[in-house]
């Protein structure tokens, strides 16, 4: 088993799986701003896998992330690299490329 593998990362440069190609559920958006705000205390780890070209794309935390990038903007969140992909997933969109 490999060692766990954290890093801080801008979330808006983080890959969208193809499931979520649209991003976070607006809803579920609206609901953790007016829960959690602009805070990112307790915040659970967001899980990511990487690909062949080192991007990195969301398996767990789409919403978590796209609210800390519209709200918080340059904040880095803690991600945990949990899988290595044998493709490469920059073609997929980033949430930065969803946020104005």
């Amino acid at each position: 088993m490999n060692p766990r593998l954290f890093l801080d990362v801008d979330p808006r440069t983080l890959r969208l799986p193809p499931s979520r190609a649209g991003g976070a559920a607006p809803q579920k958006l609206a609901r953790q701003i007016s829960k959690y705000g602009t805070t990112t205390q307790g915040m659970p780890v967001v899980e990511v896998s990487r690909g062949t070209d080192s991007e990195l794309m969301i398996n767990d935390g789409v919403t978590r992330a796209t609210r800390v990038a519209k709200l918080l903007p340059g904040t880095l969140v803690r991600v945990e690299i949990i899988d290595d992909l044998p493709v490469p997933v920059g073609k997929f969109p980033s949430i930065g490329d969803l946020l104005p």
